[in-house]
């Protein structure tokens, strides 16, 4: 009896036995092979002053999904880059090997009054690694507040349409068509679209960037 009793014991002194169930861990979830939809830009492509999950890129990545094309749309933003900064992280982008680059840059270059023709070198060489790599490209065009003056603004605009003619890439003249100065689109700066401009943009840029998909 006492050797039962202590066997019963011993017994219900062992830790019960549970099943952990493997965690999830970043390598073992399945890598996205999609090919990439790069947006190559500055604040309006980052999304500043937009809470996360409501950026243009963002919207267009549920554009294209809905619509049935299987891309992955990488946002490559950074608020207040310029071309030259775009030149210096551009073997990040080259490393995504991106199948459409959206390239949105040089409204930052225009506002601190850089040389046109240094902008013009800049995108020219981000565009043309880019399209060596693979990247169809699709020029998406930005303009200046009218105090920059109609012969600095006109030339900047110019940079745009010359370099979609000369390298025979797509160009969507003005990112904001549609959204600029429109009502609830812009936030108070004037410059950036809110959530409401940015979903606008994201279907503006579709339209352009459709015919460079495949499905």
């Amino acid at each position: 009896m006492m050797l039962a009793l202590g066997g019963c014991a011993q017994k219900s002194a062992e830790p019960e036995e549970k099943m952990d169930l493997p965690k999830p861990t970043a390598a073992a979830l399945p890598k996205d092979t999609r090919p990439v939809v790069l947006c190559f830009g500055d604040s309006i492509t980052a999304g500043f002053g937009i809470e996360a999950g409501k950026t243009y890129p963002d919207i267009l990545q549920t554009i294209l999904d809905e619509k049935g094309y299987r891309y992955q749309v990488v946002n490559a933003g950074i608020s207040g880059d310029t071309t030259s900064g775009g030149v210096d992280r551009l073997n990040d982008a080259i490393r995504l090997e991106p199948k459409v680059t959206l390239l949105e840059l040089g409204g930052n270059d225009g506002l601190r009054g850089i040389a046109i023709s240094k902008s013009r070198d800049n995108l020219m060489q981000i565009s043309r690694r880019l399209e060596a790599k693979g990247s169809k490209i699709l020029v998406l065009g930005i303009t200046l507040p009218r105090n920059y003056g109609p012969e600095y603004i006109r030339d900047f605009e110019g940079m745009y349409k010359a370099l979609a003619v000369n390298s025979k890439y797509p160009l969507m003249p003005f990112i904001l068509e549609g959204v600029y100065n429109q009502k609830g689109m812009m936030q108070d700066d004037g410059i950036h679209p809110t959530a409401k401009g940015a979903a606008e943009v994201a279907n503006n840029v579709f339209k352009y960037l459709q015919p460079l998909l495949n499905k």
